[in-house]
């Protein structure tokens, strides 16, 4: 069994986003701690995608796939099938 450890911290908010979150944690049936955890935790996995793609495009930049692989890339493109938009 997996002990989470807590720990408390303090935060300044303006009122008007206080109320908001708030109405919102009343509407959802959460406390603030519950709700502000899971909004940061989206956040943070927001960002590690970013820092990934910012990686990745930077790797791009610096090493620019070859007139060969890009030839590869266009052939795999050209081969994968969609289904059509009226099937959804």
């Amino acid at each position: 069994m997996m002990v989470i450890i807590m720990k408390t911290v303090q935060i300044t908010l303006d009122e008007a986003l206080l109320q908001q979150v708030d109405e919102v944690v009343q509407n959802e049936g959460t406390n603030r701690s519950a709700w502000i955890r899971e909004i940061l935790e989206e956040a943070l996995k927001r960002y590690r995608i970013t820092q990934l793609e910012k990686r990745d495009r930077e790797g791009y930049i610096k090493y620019p796939p070859t007139a060969e692989e890009i030839e590869e890339m266009q052939l795999w493109e050209s081969a994968q099938v969609w289904p059509d938009d009226e099937a959804w």
